[in-house]
Order: structure tokens, then C-alpha cells, then sequence
């Protein structure tokens, strides 16, 4: 009876990290799609269209500078009250602000105040985000049995695979189903409305969990700090910065595959939306696969080997985009991106154990929220714009050599950062 009490109890903490993760995900990514296609046509002036795409592109890169704030907002009360209810907190903001996005009017019917009100809800999409995943990280990890934190740490990892996923399906079948004049003035919006329901779903998991029992002890030894982002910079800035400079390539990675190529495969190349979402289902699959396997390696070998082997490989794979993309070959452009988005979960995976091991409990809710995202900041805030304006300036070789020297500062953050799989952090 205990023993099948205490399985049904892992499964929900599992279920919990994850589903939480991929619905913010879900919600984070729809607009990074909807930047890429429909974004700067609804929400800007139609005199330009390349200056449309760029606005869009930067209306994306605002929720990455959101992103620390909220992990400092959230990571305070998370390092204060508590993993459970911050977490609740973080998912109704996110959710409250994709909701509105789906809803607000363009700018044919209210002029400039649609794309500042579009800002404003991105940031608030932003500093949603970036209470989550330290929340969710800290759920998975502080209730994984010794030795498999990493692959417990796996189980919010895969939410933005999975949340991916469901937004690449959604706008695929919008592309299916409505013609272009409907998907324009009204299909868009139907992903983003969408995502109130799941966000219900993911409150009735989160309401029903438990504190971790890390955090419940520091609570009970009363070590928890009154400002703990004070108490993270003045002991912990540099596990905070490298860890940041580790996240680099993930980010840079998938918002290459999925955001940059995405929109200059359906706009230069001339390759269909329908065919270009397949071809990325295709790719976040080896994604998919790549979490686990990751985790389970860095648990049996080290965070360090794992992610130093996969930062190294994504080094060469930069030098791949160019002559992938310009193949005149789907299944070549699909292996540039299946290998993007398989880098991207090797080098994604361990950081579910690896930045929360770098900080005490009673930190550890706003060190490793900070850390990763400022790594957004870093990586992909401005990663699709700035891949814009090298191709604009120099080509499309300088779009490969871009996340060629984001994977190479990220090798150089984790070769100076310690191993921490066999450490103690409870």
C-alpha cells in the first residue's frame, strides 16, 4: 500500500513539472510562430514589409527581457512561501496574458496603441515565463531519490518539446483548414484564446501538490533569506552568470530552427507554411527523443561530459545551416533542423538538475530561474533579428557562424563551471 501511495505521488510531481512547463511553453511559442507569419501584418503599419517582419521579430525579444524579472518576482516569494504556490501564481499570469493577445485588435482598428498594448502583454508573457521554470525544475529535483536527479529534472525539460509541438499542430491546421484572408483576420487568434483551457487544466494539477520537502525543512530551520536576490548577488553571482552563458546555446538553437528559419523558409525560400510546420513536427521529435537520453547520460556520467560534447557538436552544426537551407531539398532542410532541435535537448536536458545544484535551497528558487533566464536574454531575445540582419548585411553563412559563436561561449561557461551530479544539495 506505501509503496504504491509513494508511486502515485512521484507520477504527479512528474506530471505536474511537466504539464506546467508545456503549457507555458505552448503559450510562449504560439507567439513565436504567429511573429514569424502573421504579427507584423496585423499589429504594424503596412508600409513596409521587411520593417514588419523586424518589428514583429522585436516584439518577440521584449518577453526575454521580461523574463529575469519575473524570476526574480516569482523566485523571491518561491524562496519565501513556497514552490506550490508561486508556481500557480506564474502560470495564471502567462495564461492571463495570452489570453488577452488572442483578443486585442490590430492595428487597422486602433492604430499605435495596438502594438504598445501588444508590448505590454508580451512583457507580461515574459515575466510569466520566467517564474516557471525554476518552480518547475525545483519541483522535479527536490523530490528525485538520490542519483537521478537528472532524470527527474528531465520531466520540465520535456514540456517545451511537447509545448512546441501543440503550437507548430495548432497553426498547421489553421494552414490547413482556413484560407489565408481567414487566418488573417481571425485564425491567428484561435491558438492564444485556446490556451485559457489549458491553463485551467494546469492549475488544477498544480493546486493539488504538495511543498517539496527540501524547502519544507528550510522553512522549519527558518534559513530563508528576507531578500533572497540580495543574499543570490552578493554570494552567488558567479554560479548565476556562467550558468546563464551554459543556456546560451539551447536558446540560440532553438530559436534559430524554429523562428528564424521558419520565416525565411516560408518567405525567401518560398516553401509552403503547411510543408515548413511538418518539417518542424519532424525535427522537435529528435528533440523529444534527445531529453531523456540526455538526462539519463548526465546522471550516469556527469553534467559536464554531456553538455560539453553537445555544445561542441552545435559548434559544427552552424556551419551546416547554410548549405542545409540552401539545398533546394526538404529532406536536407529537415536534417538541418532535426539536428538543431536534437542539439538543442542534448544541451537542454541536464540543465533541469545542473543550474538548480548550483544553489542552496533556500536560493535555489531565484538563482536558477535567474540563471536561466537571463540565458534567454543571451540566446534568443533578439536571436531571430539578429540572424535577420546578418543575412541582410553579409548572407547566410553569417546566420550559421552566429550560432556557431553561441554554442562556443556556452562550451566555455560549463568547462569553467564544477561537476555537481554526485554532490549533496538537499
Amino acid at each position: 500500500m506505501m509503496c504504491v501511495m509513494h508511486k502515485t505521488s512521484t507520477t504527479h510531481i512528474a506530471f505536474a513539472s511537466f504539464i506546467g512547463t508545456a503549457i507555458e511553453f505552448y503559450d510562449f511559442y504560439i507567439y513565436a510562430m504567429a511573429s514569424a507569419l502573421i504579427i507584423g501584418q496585423v499589429f504594424f503599419p503596412a508600409s513596409d514589409a521587411a520593417a514588419q517582419s523586424l518589428n514583429a521579430f522585436l516584439t518577440f525579444g521584449i518577453a526575454f527581457i521580461a523574463r529575469p524579472f519575473g524570476a526574480i518576482l516569482f523566485g523571491h516569494f518561491g524562496d519565501k512561501v513556497g514552490r506550490k504556490v508561486t508556481l500557480a501564481a506564474s502560470l495564471l499570469v502567462m495564461g492571463a496574458s495570452t489570453l488577452l493577445i488572442g483578443l486585442l485588435p490590430g492595428y487597422d482598428t486602433i492604430g499605435y496603441l495596438a502594438p504598445v498594448l501588444l508590448c505590454a502583454l508580451r512583457f507580461g508573457q515574459g515575466v510569466g515565463l520566467g517564474g516557471e521554470w525554476g518552480g518547475a525544475a525545483l519541483l522535479a529535483t527536490e523530490h528525485a531519490p538520490k542519483g537521478k536527479r537528472g532524470w527527474f529534472g528531465m520531466f520540465p525539460q520535456l514540456g517545451p518539446s511537447v509545448g512546441f509541438l501543440l503550437a507548430t499542430l495548432s497553426f498547421l491546421g489553421l494552414s490547413l483548414l482556413l484560407t489565408e484572408t481567414e487566418f488573417k483576420a481571425w485564425g491567428w487568434r484561435l491558438p492564444f484564446i485556446a490556451s485559457a483551457l489549458l491553463v485551467g487544466v494546469g492549475l488544477y494539477v498544480r493546486f493539488k501538490l504538495a511543498e517539496t520537502p527540501a524547502f519544507a525543512q528550510a522553512l522549519a530551520r527558518r534559513s530563508t533569506h528576507v531578500i533572497p536576490v540580495q543574499a543570490l548577488f552578493k554570494a552567488h553571482l558567479k554560479p548565476i552568470l556562467l550558468g546563464a552563458l551554459a543556456m546560451v546555446v539551447c536558446y540560440n538553437l532553438f530559436y534559430t530552427a524554429t523562428v528564424f528559419c521558419l520565416s525565411y523558409g516560408t518567405g525567401k525560400l518560398g516553401i509552403a507554411r503547411p510543408d515548413f510546420l511538418i518539417m518542424l513536427c519532424v525535427a522537435v521529435l529528435c528533440m523529444t527523443l534527445a531529453t531523456p537520453v540526455s538526462a539519463w547520460l548526465s546522471d550516469r556520467f556527469g553534467r559536464r561530459p554531456v553538455l560539453l560534447t553537445s555544445s561542441a557538436l552545435a559548434v559544427l552544426a552552424g556551419f551546416a545551416l547554410s548549405p542545409l537551407l540552401t539545398s533546394d531539398s526538404l529532406v536536407l532542410i529537415t536534417l538541418f533542423l532535426a539536428l538543431a532541435l536534437l542539439l538543442m535537448g542534448a544541451t537542454f536536458a541536464p540543465m533541469g538538475a545542473f543550474l538548480p545544484e548550483q544553489f542552496p535551497v533556500e536560493l535555489r528558487y531565484t538563482g536558477a530561474g535567474l540563471a536561466y533566464q537571463l540565458g534567454g536574454i543571451l540566446g534568443a531575445s533578439f536571436a531571430p533579428s539578429v540572424s535577420q540582419l546578418l543575412v541582410n548585411q553579409g548572407g547566410l553563412p553569417w546566420a550559421g557562424y552566429y550560432v556557431s559563436s553561441m554554442a562556443g561561449l556556452s562550451f566555455i561557461a560549463v568547462l569553467l563551471m564544477q561537476e555537481t551530479n554526485r554532490i549533496k544539495v538537499e
